[in-house]
């Protein structure tokens, strides 16, 4: 068989290590890909949102089952053209992508499902929005409807600049259409977890839990980013817990969409507020998280190849629950500036040392190859990932690998998964 991974950052990265070591797979592509990716298998340059592109590569490559990494591939539609087209995705077609391509479906969806999330309006005019503003106190949580590239949540203190948010989506159109319409919603206070569950539309499989840690900084202090790192599985969540996230979370949500007549097969990605030992949805995703998956996947006592193939033709009730066979951190090193300005083009040493090792691995986001070279290419350029029976040796052997690793202005947090030890 056959796969191609369709993305090009640290997830589709871990997609295709896993795929690699499948043998449920006998070969592995990926496009548009990155520079780790490249050394791995062939890499094809394509938009991967663009129908076309895609299905005249899995035409030609005689492709079986193509594996979709990120949103925007899925929210356009590409896994429906395929699908039609009688080639196995595993990722939801555009009616289950609108989980995550609409923050105004999901939550009404939530709502229509019970699925514990926090009150919300959904508001497509600046004096709606003020009204909305009206029926809460500060902090405010203001999201953007469609996708924004992580640039479309505020969590404001004050009002005034509360009311410059909403005009600058409403009025001035900052984000185009994805902020045209907004979610306002009441503030959750706890602490923020990752759930993830893989589904054929019928059945589903948990997958451990983990947690992303968003600000630029140690302590969660600067900028929300895409990811500095994460970890799993999560030693602070008891058994009581991780079932209710099952009970009132997954389960309704895949019965949901069966309920709604949409075939969702792929990953469900609830982001989650436990506020007052309770899980309540901050937002869905359709795909496997970053850099959630780069720790997620290795970690996991399944082939990956088999799950995909099982997902995609509906027929995962054969398959085994996934657990989690040792523990993975991951630490996001990123180009100076990120998630603001920053320069890319810059050699990147130490990589070398990793190679052939099954303990620690080098997720590529953001690089690519010049003259047999590894150079920087993006904000996130890599994922450290390190593994091990103990979730603090997997720390430990991560950050013992990263001191190995530079170039030019990198900066990484050097407390993730410090919540697992307090």
């Amino acid at each position: 068989m056959k796969a191609l991974v369709l993305g090009a950052g640290g997830r589709e990265h871990a997609l295709v290590y896993a795929l690699k070591k499948s043998s449920f797979v006998d070969e592995v592509i990926a496009a548009p890909g990155n520079g780790g990716i490249s050394k791995m298998v062939e890499v094809f340059p394509l938009n991967p949102v663009n129908s076309k592109e895609v299905l005249e590569l899995v035409l030609t490559q005689k492709v079986d089952i193509v594996v979709i990494g990120p949103e925007a591939p899925l929210v356009a539609g590409v896994a429906d053209m395929l699908r039609k087209e009688g080639i196995k995705v595993y990722g939801p077609g555009r009616a289950g992508a609108m989980l995550e391509g609409s923050k105004a479906f999901a939550k009404r969806f939530m709502n229509d499902c019970r699925i514990p999330t926090a009150p919300f309006d959904v508001c497509s005019s600046f004096d709606q929005a003020l009204e909305a503003l009206k029926k809460r106190t500060p902090p405010f949580v203001i999201k953007a409807d469609g996708l924004a590239a992580g640039k479309g949540a505020f969590i404001i203190d004050d009002t005034t600049e509360a009311r410059n948010i909403l005009d600058q989506l409403l009025v001035k159109g900052v984000l185009g259409e994805s902020g045209r319409t907004v979610v306002i919603e009441d503030f959750l206070a706890g602490y923020e977890i990752t759930a993830m569950a893989i589904t054929d539309g019928r059945t589903y499989r948990m997958l451990p839990l983990s947690q992303d840690h968003k600000r630029a900084y140690d302590g969660d202090k600067g900028p929300n980013t895409g990811g500095m790192g994460a970890y799993s599985p999560l030693p602070q969540v008891d058994d009581t817990l991780k079932a209710k996230i099952e009970d009132e979370v997954v389960k309704p949500t895949v019965e949901g969409l069966k309920r709604k007549g949409i075939d969702f097969r792929g990953t469900i990605y609830a982001g989650l507020m436990i506020h007052e030992d309770s899980p309540y949805v901050l937002e869905y995703n359709v795909r496997f998280g970053d850099p959630e998956a780069q720790v997620v996947i290795p970690i996991c006592d399944v082939d990956w190849g088999r799950i995909f193939v099982s997902c995609a033709g509906g027929n995962l009730e054969e398959s085994a629950l996934i657990n989690a066979a040792r523990s993975g951190v991951g630490v996001v090193m990123a180009s100076g500036g990120y998630p603001d300005k920053y320069e890319t083009g810059y050699p990147i040493e130490g990589l070398d040392a990793l190679e052939g090792r099954d303990d620690v691995i080098a997720f590529h986001s953001g690089t690519r190859m010049e003259g047999g070279k590894f150079l920087t290419n993006g904000g996130r350029v890599l994922t450290v990932v390190g593994l091990a029976d103990d979730l603090k040796e997997a720390r430990d052997k991560a950050y013992r690998a990263i001191s190995s690793i530079t170039f030019k202005d990198a900066h990484y947090r050097r407390d993730i998964a410090w919540q697992a030890f307090v």
